[in-house]
């Protein structure tokens, strides 16, 4: 029975937080482990290259990334966890797929109506003011990084659906023109997935400036908990759950049986303070293993090295027979090959 392949990238422009563990790394790390799954994983520093011009912060985003997933327990044997950057047939694939790509397919993409629509707001006379060809490919590249390894699934957010779609259309364009080479991925949803609250109170992004970093020391990591945003009410008066930044992270760690314990300290109107202190805590316990195989893979990067390096070449055991076959069909060919 053919395994089924799974496909995720994570983009080297930040350091992974709690809601990076909850809502993706955590379900990914797992899928790693299923013997069913041949999962792939890459850190997708060439599409950082889109956003973040700044080369120091791209590098140690990938360091950290990298050193985080395996920290948690990412099975490498398993599954193939590498670098964009690593497997060249990517771009090249990227390339090809742009020429059978429409432009219009391109102008329909949310990100890049969003940043027109950000010109015109404005009163640019040119509404592709600053607007990269990086942004506006952005989606030709994702297919690429997708049917490069003929992903079935790839897990994204609700706001890469369309990316999805893109890579679906794209492939099916290539497969009308060339004959039958790409799998039709498509999007997974995980609508039991957590989406963590911040410590203002809003979605966890590194956009908001309002992320808990995973692997922060202690000191830090207990600072940062004791800013989360709540409400006036005073110890004593009961609480809802529903809505509370604090009980939601609890609960994205803790069991059953402690989440109702901790609901019934709510009820009780247990005093914020001491509710912080107790996430602090149980937060701190979850990830301590954890942290220190992390800040031991930090001061050996020539160890993250070596297992990037590897990812990287069982990447292209898939990449480069693909992209000779794909080669072959569109006539790049040796002159004396005739087809």
């Amino acid at each position: 029975m053919a395994k089924l392949t799974v496909l995720t990238g994570i983009t080297t422009t930040g350091t992974p937080h709690l809601g990076n563990y909850v809502g993706a790394i955590q379900p990914a790390i797992s899928a790693s482990h299923d013997p069913n799954v041949a999962a792939f994983y890459f850190l997708a520093d060439y599409h950082a290259l889109i956003k973040c011009h700044e080369p120091d912060h791209v590098h140690q985003s990938s360091r950290e990334i990298a050193a985080t997933w395996l920290a948690l327990g990412l099975d490498t044997d398993n599954a193939v966890f590498y670098r964009q950057s690593d497997v060249p047939e990517i771009l090249e694939l990227a390339w090809i797929l742009s020429c059978v790509t429409s432009k219009g397919l391109m102008n329909r993409s949310h990100a890049y109506k969003a940043a027109v629509a950000a010109n015109e707001e404005k009163g640019e006379t040119d509404p592709d003011k600053g607007i990269t060809m990086g942004l506006f490919n952005y989606p030709i590249l994702m297919a690429a990084d997708i049917l490069m390894f003929n992903a079935h699934r790839v897990p994204v957010g609700k706001d890469q659906i369309q990316h999805i779609e893109m890579a679906r259309d794209i492939a099916g364009r290539f497969n009308h023109i060339y004959g039958q080479h790409f799998v039709l991925p498509e999007a997974v949803i995980g609508e039991d997935t957590s989406i963590l609250n911040g410590l203002d109170g809003r979605k966890m992004s590194k956009s908001y400036n309002n992320t808990i970093p995973l692997f922060l020391p202690e000191k830090k990591f207990r600072k940062l908990i004791m800013k989360i945003k709540t409400n006036s009410l005073e110890p004593g008066e009961p609480k809802q759950t529903e809505g509370c930044t604090l009980f939601s992270i609890y609960k994205a760690f803790a069991t059953n049986e402690q989440v109702d314990e901790v609901r019934k300290s709510y009820a009780e109107g247990i005093a914020w303070g001491e509710m912080k202190q107790l996430l602090f805590e149980h937060l701190n316990h979850h990830l301590r293993e954890s942290r220190d195989r992390y800040d031991e893979l930090m001061q050996q990067p020539d160890k993250v090295e070596k297992i990037l390096q590897q990812g990287a070449e069982k990447a292209r055991t898939y990449s480069i027979p693909l992209l000779k076959e794909i080669r072959q069909a569109v006539g790049i060919r040796q002159i004396t090959d005739l087809g």
